[in-house]
């Protein structure tokens, strides 16, 4: 039982003693005034926890708003490509040596393949159309 019980509790007790006191005319008024005191500490704590849930996705938010985005970042594409231009020249060697031109092929198709993967998960409408065929243009002939 907290502070908060306890006061209420001391609250119901004087209320019963005022209606012994003042009789059965006073008891609907008396049991209005004290049900007033209980909706306004009901009210208080709803608006207590509101608040503090309020102020709790208002933390997320902010802490959300101030994090990097970790698929949106220049630093991440161009190190993505600048390490497969550095891997493409062994892979390249290696192709072409083993299996001449189909192994070179075989080789830039997969360093194609591996860099288009990634630009489509960095930017996931790249791969899309337009929306719009030529035939649907706003502009005419």
């Amino acid at each position: 039982m907290d502070a908060r019980d306890a006061e209420l509790k001391k609250e119901l007790n004087a209320t019963l003693q005022a209606r012994r006191e003042l009789g059965e005319e006073y008891e609907s008024a008396l049991v209005d005034s004290f049900l007033e005191k209980v909706d306004q500490r009901i009210d208080g704590a709803v608006e207590r926890r509101v608040r503090r849930q309020l102020a709790e996705q208002q933390m997320v938010v902010a802490r959300d708003s101030r994090s990097p985005k970790p698929t949106d970042s220049w630093g991440e594409r161009f190190g993505f490509g600048i390490v497969s231009l550095v891997l493409a020249v062994p892979l390249s060697a290696i192709g072409g040596g083993v299996a001449q031109l189909p192994g070179l092929l075989v080789a830039w198709a997969g360093i194609v393949g591996v860099n288009a993967f990634q630009a489509g998960r960095v930017n996931p409408g790249l791969f899309r159309g337009r929306g719009k065929s030529n035939q649907d243009s706003d502009w005419e002939d």
